[in-house]
């Protein structure tokens, strides 16, 4: 993907606010900016000022121009989205304004938060900007929390940093006064708990609970929903708002969900190649895109209620799908973890049936411990199935040995949520797509592996000289592909995919569907592909399952299901889908808030 130059002329906000193309702000109501110029804004007023800022990265193949030129003022109680494709320097901006970038990283230029420039500042100086001024949450809360300490004890290391003679007493109050505000219910109780008790949207919401723990004035938000049902999503979208207007917090939100800022900011930013192209208020910038690089990524956007995968069939292939034999038959299949520590057995999925026929695309969806990963495991062979039935191509797993499994596993294909943790780091790319036919195909040669991965590459529209390359040099939307190649490599008859798209940008994520869709038409796999956004699975899957609390609620082809439902969690699933339209979104907020807002499950 391509962008427009960046434009030499501001761009107009609803309110009558008008951008320079690097974002800065001009006090004159339609004044026109020299190429270039930067008008004087008032530091001292706004939360967050960034001039000219530059970023290097000394890499071993030369230095590496992260960010080249940003600027940017967040004013109180305002919320700021910066939007762009990965590697356009939205994180390492991010980090900037917090002194979190590595050694091997150069800048320039000014980050002034609360009047403080950051930049050049010394560890203990910068360390009393962290928290009281500005704090950050970290996209992921599961790698930020540490695992072995109890969530008082690590809310606390933030305030004992800040005043070291602070007491055991008052650390645990202003931690049950904080995770209070953010929802958490009993605090009192559950500030003894660990990070693995939570959800993930409640880890999240401890996250921002620590960055207002200490007060601070401006939230930093880095992806705060990636991976996060919509439902959970939704709450922790309105979580912020509410942070916003109860103590006017000014945030800024990094993601790549277009729907949540039409949902959420006030303001966008959107940038590419390190730099900011265009900048308005959010209603301005959906209406009347100025660059053909946010048209583009607007575009990319999936939406609910576009095609459907079903409808887009002809009559005679919707018939083919329905004759075919199926892969997958599960009939009151039962799921269960044990218990342990004196806890009773968890069970995870209750009674459900469902079928996947050959050919067939089946879309699974539900919020986060509904049971959607735990029957794609199973089916793997990866869980065990307690009771009922699950027939996986031919083969009954209630019972199934490892040795009777084996045959049957190397025509399964496993695409995990996140590659950058399911590849061995010190593999090459062709090591680790080779690595089922190693397993599976002994007999094969070195060359004729190297010949297989190539063709593979070429396959997921990735250059073959790749396949030397280790994961870590590879993006995020590349290492997907290279997931989906090695899922692939045994030419399975049935992929899992488990949300393959979710933390990738938009225009990434359409390229990495595309491809889904076209392989899957020209191989003809049949496919079980759990994820969470609704729009994504309408376009993808031919058949859709609701699942709800480890029950399968609601299935059926796409169209019935989410333009059709007929249970209730599936209803409050489409209306807490937030949709690129801010007009429409600010709608479909208060009829969800009237309908569900005051439900806790």
């Amino acid at each position: 993907m391509s962008a427009a130059a960046p434009h030499s002329t501001p761009s107009g906000g609803a309110d009558g606010t008008r951008y320079a193309a690097d974002g800065t702000r001009s006090a004159v109501d339609g004044a026109r900016l020299e190429a270039g110029a930067r008008p004087e804004a008032d530091a001292s007023a706004a939360r967050l000022s960034i001039r000219d800022l530059g970023i290097t990265f000394a890499t071993d193949g030369g230095d590496v121009r992260a960010v080249d030129g940003v600027s940017l003022d967040v004013d109180p109680g305002r919320i700021l989205a910066i939007v762009g494709e990965s590697g356009s320097g939205k994180s390492v901006t991010a980090r900037s304004i917090l002194g979190l970038l590595p050694e091997t990283a150069t800048q320039s230029g000014a980050v002034l938060v609360s009047g403080t420039d950051v930049v050049g500042l010394s560890g203990a100086r910068l360390r009393a900007v962290r928290g009281e001024d500005v704090s950050m949450v970290f996209q992921e809360p599961s790698s930020a929390l540490n695992p072995v300490f109890p969530i008082w004890w690590q809310m606390g290391e933030g305030l004992r940093a800040h005043d070291p003679k602070i007491t055991r007493k008052q650390i645990r109050a202003k931690a049950v006064e904080s995770l209070r505000a953010v929802g958490i219910p009993d605090p009192e109780e559950r500030i003894d708990r660990f990070p693995d008790e939570f959800s993930g949207g409640q880890k999240q919401r401890i996250m921002i609970a620590m960055a207002l723990s200490l007060g601070a004035e401006l939230i930093v938000a880095d992806e705060p929903t990636t991976a996060l049902d919509v439902t959970v999503q939704a709450e922790i979208l309105e979580l912020l708002r509410d942070v916003r207007d109860r103590f006017g917090t000014s945030i800024i939100v990094i993601t790549h969900n277009m729907g949540v800022v039409a949902d959420l900011a006030d303001e966008v930013a959107v940038m590419y190649a390190g730099r900011i192209i265009e900048r308005a208020d959010v209603r301005e910038l959906f209406a009347h895109p100025r660059e053909e690089y946010t048209r583009k990524l607007l575009g990319a956007v999936p939406h609910l209620g576009g095609d459907s995968a079903w409808t887009a069939l002809s009559t005679a292939e919707q018939e083919a799908i329905e004759a075919a034999e199926p892969v997958v038959v599960a009939k009151d299949l039962v799921i269960e973890y044990p218990g342990r520590l004196g806890r009773p057995a968890f069970r995870a999925v209750h009674g459900v049936d469902l079928m996947i026929r050959q050919g067939e695309v089946y879309g699974l969806v539900g919020e986060s411990g509904s049971g959607k990963t735990t029957i794609g495991r199973t089916i793997a062979g990866l869980e065990k199935a307690t009771s009922g039935s699950l027939r996986v191509l031919g083969h009954e797993m209630i019972g199934i040995s490892e040795r009777a499994f084996k045959p049957v596993r190397r025509e399964i294909g496993f695409v995990f949520q996140d590659p950058a943790t399911s590849f061995n780091p010190h593999l090459t790319i062709e090591e680790c797509i080779a690595e089922p036919l190693v397993v599976h195909e002994r007999g094969m040669s070195a060359r004729d592996r190297t010949a297989r991965v190539r063709s593979l590459l070429e396959s997921v529209e990735l250059p073959g000289d790749y396949a030397r390359r280790f994961p870590h040099e590879l993006s995020g939307g590349q290492r997907q592909r290279v997931s989906l190649a090695r899922a692939l490599v045994l030419n399975p008859t049935l992929l899992i995919a488990d949300e393959p798209t979710s933390a990738l940008d938009v225009s990434v994520q359409a390229t990495v569907l595309e491809l889904f869709r076209q392989l899957q038409a020209e191989l003809g796999f049949a496919a079980l592909f759990i994820s969470h956004d609704l729009a994504v699975v309408d376009s993808l899957a031919h058949r859709i399952g609701v699942l709800y609390r480890g029950e399968l609620v609601e299935s059926g082809h796409g169209p019935d299901v989410l333009h059709r439902p007929t249970h209730d969690y599936t209803r409050r699933l489409i209306a807490s889908l937030p949709v690129p339209d801010p007009v429409e979104q600010a709608e479909r907020r208060r009829v969800f808030q009237k309908n569900w807002g005051d439900r806790v499950d």
